[in-house]
């Protein structure tokens, strides 16, 4: 169909109006980075206190396998939370992070207890041969995380209680400088043995060494989940940052190809237009010649 000048002006506001709500939406993407960036960063001292907090009870002898007494583990069982996204334009996103869930966690013997966040993501992984124990709806705000990481460790209780020393994997993923995001797998319980090294090497900030009072194994447990609670919150929190991300960086790349295509009608639309005043000049300047020598 060739172009006219009418159809081309309505596909030009058409791109335009398009290219609004793109840009909306990247404007939304931006502050939502934000908002959760900080959050993590909020996170830090919090997180840093419960360390020390760790850091005081393994100085005193106290056992972290006695923090988790539960029935005997089935053999092979893992537990999994996996965060996902709830809305789509955010590209390979759930992709990514499914590939790495499967490549940890099947292939083996294993009875696998995956929790997901995310409508998306479950549907992905229910069709996978993974027992889903549950899903949940991501939150829209900061506000909405807490309440979500309160049922997500309710959930998870009974699992590490009656599957004493069976892994309990976290999946999500993790903004990163100029590759947007990456994912993301990390053992959440048992605590590694890592980590507990890397807590009796924490340098004590006083001269005052610490003393645990009370009950040393509440205490211990308490801080235990504290500790999966900040752990899931930052899971939480930085999966909300790269899923904004990656919708950010899917806007980008639609308003580039909104203003290429804009650039193109706009040509077309000024050359149609060209065109048309030639046409016209053409026509004059034959009626005046023809006119011309009717007088002559």
């Amino acid at each position: 169909m060739s172009d006219t000048q009418a159809g081309l002006l309505r596909m030009i506001g058409g791109a335009k109006d398009l290219q609004s709500v793109v840009r909306s939406m990247k404007a939304l993407a931006a502050s939502g980075i934000v908002q959760y960036e900080r959050s993590v960063s909020a996170l830090a001292e919090y997180s840093r206190t419960i360390d020390f907090g760790l850091r005081a009870c393994l100085r005193q002898g106290l056992s972290m396998s006695a923090a988790n007494a539960g029935k005997r583990a089935e053999p092979g069982s893992i537990g999994a939370v996996v965060f996902g996204s709830d809305h789509g334009l955010v590209g390979q996103f759930n992709e990514v992070l499914v590939n790495v869930v499967l490549k940890t966690l099947t292939g083996g013997s294993a009875a696998l207890h995956v929790w997901t966040v995310g409508e998306r993501i479950h549907a992905r992984l229910a069709d996978e041969p993974l027992s889903l124990r549950g899903g949940f709806i991501l939150p829209n705000s900061i506000a909405g995380i807490s309440p979500l990481i309160g049922q997500i460790l309710a959930e998870t209780e009974s699992f590490r209680h009656e599957n004493e020393g069976c892994p309990l994997l976290l999946f999500y993923n993790s903004p990163r400088r100029g590759a947007v995001y990456a994912p993301v797998s990390r053992q959440l319980f048992p605590l590694d043995d890592a980590w507990l090294q890397g807590l009796r090497d924490i340098s004590w900030p006083t001269s005052q060494l610490p003393q645990v009072f009370g009950d040393g194994t509440a205490t211990l447990r308490t801080l235990i989940g504290e500790y999966l609670f900040v752990s899931l919150f930052r899971a939480c929190a930085e999966s909300l940052a790269s899923e904004n991300a990656s919708r950010l960086a899917a806007m980008q790349r639609a308003d580039k190809n909104i203003e290429e295509l804009l650039e193109e009608l706009n040509g077309r639309f000024h050359r149609l237009r060209q065109s048309t005043i030639d046409e016209e000049l053409f026509d004059i300047l034959s009626g005046f010649k023809a006119l011309s020598k009717r007088s002559a």
